[in-house]
């Protein structure tokens, strides 16, 4: 019996307990004694599995009709309560002490407990995606939609409360609907811009192509300024030619130099060989310089170097000796290899280092500026070789001394079909275990270097009694002179490097145009002697 009067029978509440009416629904705090009392009811109520059905017969049932008006009154402190605080009230209890409810109250209760649920929980995820369902959130580049907020703090976090798919949903289970997307500025912007670039483009490409089919090529205008050398290189076609001067900066555009070198009469004509142009020259301007022979001096291959000064002077106007002059002064300083000055028995410094090609030398030009185009033409021509390492091949000492063998062969060659076969002679003759000459050359051209002249049909006697190192008739003098005899050019360098197989020893021009090889000296004399008959006849 509790404190209200209240036992097991069927008695009406009294007005004056706590739990009275429905005090505790809507979330109204209870009374400490009256939570206490409804915790009995909703335990009296809860135990559904530990009932005797035994125990409804008599007075027992009798009490337990009137516990259902009890449990009635409980169910609104459920109400109130929640499922999670029925479920502590319900741990307080042991198992063996918690009162028995009847079945028919506890279908009651189970009722009332599973319609709350239900109001509770979501609702299933339908099984079926209707097409009219919208899709997945997508990620876009225009899209400025601001990142969802935080949920609030006192929102859930478990798992169950989110759908498996991962998306969100509002209290009824649904997806919320997606806001319209609103396009970026700054990306329309850049839409805007690529579109613009793309127009351009390919209006510069339909420019380009027109310019360079149909237009006018780039040029520049007048005559230039500054100075610079160019090197055309033999074989160069006049497409070739206006792509070294315009990599040198002389004309704005290959085009610009073709199309002025087709007007010009003169255009086909331009001869490779180095070049002294002005800075930014137009087309038509460069054509006229490269073809008025005012401007420039050509040095034919096998020239001695006191040959090439003379011409040099005859050219700019000077005094007869002036550049030879300058030539001896300046031999150091005009960028000679290092291997240049091997012998000291050398003649000319700079002699097989004048390369023999066109060059500017036009009005107001210097010696010394002439000179230094020469050297340096040769020194590049011949770092294009293994100069050193054919030399060790073909049993030479020095680099110089296959300069030496290939001025040689341009002096005494008639044509280029008879370099190789005289580099062949010469190399036979150097040979220690020659016998026909016993080591001596008796180059008929070395005597004529050594008196500066150019002679045929000399005296023997004069020639082998001249003592001079580059005389190759004297007795005393085996082997190469000391040093080149004329400045050779590229065909005779090449014959040089590459021997034609054979043994000749000897070799004569009888027409002055071919040259025949023997390789006896009995052969030889027969043509020697034919040779002397015919110049006695012209005489």
């Amino acid at each position: 019996m509790t404190e209200y009067g209240r036992d097991s029978g069927s008695h009406p509440w009294h007005p004056g307990d706590p739990l009275y009416g429905d005090q505790g629904y809507g979330g109204q705090q209870q009374h400490p004694q009256s939570q206490q009392q409804s915790s009995y009811g909703q335990q009296h109520g809860q135990q559904q599995y530990d009932w005797d059905p035994s125990q409804t017969a008599g007075g027992q049932y009798g009490h337990q009709q009137g516990g259902q008006q009890q449990y009635g009154q409980s169910a609104g402190a459920y109400a109130g309560g929640g499922p999670d605080y029925y479920a502590q009230q319900d741990a307080s209890y042991p198992p063996h002490a918690q009162p028995q409810v009847p079945q028919q109250h506890q279908g009651q209760q189970q009722g009332q407990q599973q319609a709350y649920e239900q109001q509770r929980a979501p609702e299933p995820e339908p099984a079926v995606r209707w097409e009219s369902e919208p899709d997945e959130e997508k990620i876009s580049l225009f899209d400025d939609e601001p990142a969802a907020p935080p949920a609030p703090a006192g929102s859930s976090g478990d798992a169950a409360d989110e759908p498996r798919d991962g998306s969100r949903r509002d209290r009824r289970g649904k997806k919320p609907k997606k806001k319209n997307k609103r396009r970026s500025g700054t990306a329309c912007l850049v839409v805007a811009v690529a579109l613009v670039g793309v127009v351009g483009g390919g209006g510069y490409l339909a420019y380009d192509y027109w310019q360079t089919h149909f237009g006018a090529a780039p040029d520049y205008d007048g005559e230039g300024t500054g100075q610079v050398q160019v090197e055309i290189p033999k074989g160069a076609g006049v497409g070739q030619m206006g792509e070294v001067l315009q990599k040198a900066g002389v004309v704005k555009s290959v085009g610009a130099f073709t199309e002025a070198a087709g007007k010009n009469p003169k255009g086909a004509a331009i001869q490779p060989g180095t070049y002294t142009l002005h800075k930014e020259m137009s087309g038509k301007a460069a054509v006229e310089m490269m073809t008025n022979a005012a401007n420039f001096l050509t040095i034919a291959e096998g020239r001695r170097a006191v040959q090439i000064y003379a011409a040099i002077d005859q050219k700019l106007g000077l005094p007869e000796g002036t550049t030879k002059g300058v030539a001896n002064r300046e031999a150091k300083n005009l960028g000679l290899p290092d291997w240049a000055n091997s012998d000291p028995k050398i003649q000319d410094p700079l002699e097989g280092f004048l390369f023999p090609s066109q060059y500017s030398a036009g009005k107001g030009t210097k010696p010394e500026a002439v000179l230094k185009q020469m050297v340096a033409r040769a020194k590049e021509t011949y770092a294009k070789q293994d100069l050193e390492g054919k030399a060790r091949e073909l049993g030479l000492k020095s680099p110089l001394q296959l300069i030496t063998v290939a001025s040689l062969v341009n002096a005494e060659g008639k044509t280029h079909d008879d370099f190789r076969k005289m580099s062949r002679v010469i190399y036979n003759r150097l040979k220690p275990s020659n016998t026909q000459t016993n080591g001596k050359l008796e180059f008929d051209s070395t005597y004529n270097y050594a008196t500066n002249q150019s002679k045929l049909n000399m005296s023997q006697a004069a020639m082998r009694s001249l003592d001079h190192p580059y005389n190759t008739y004297f007795t005393k003098n085996k082997g190469l002179p000391p040093g080149p005899i004329g400045n050779p050019g590229e065909e005779a360098l090449k014959a040089a490097m590459d021997p034609e197989p054979g043994d000749w020893y000897y070799f004569v021009s009888l027409d002055g145009k071919t040259t025949t090889f023997t390789a006896t000296y009995a052969e030889h004399q027969k043509l020697a002697d034919e040779f002397a008959r015919k110049q006695k006849n012209q005489e």
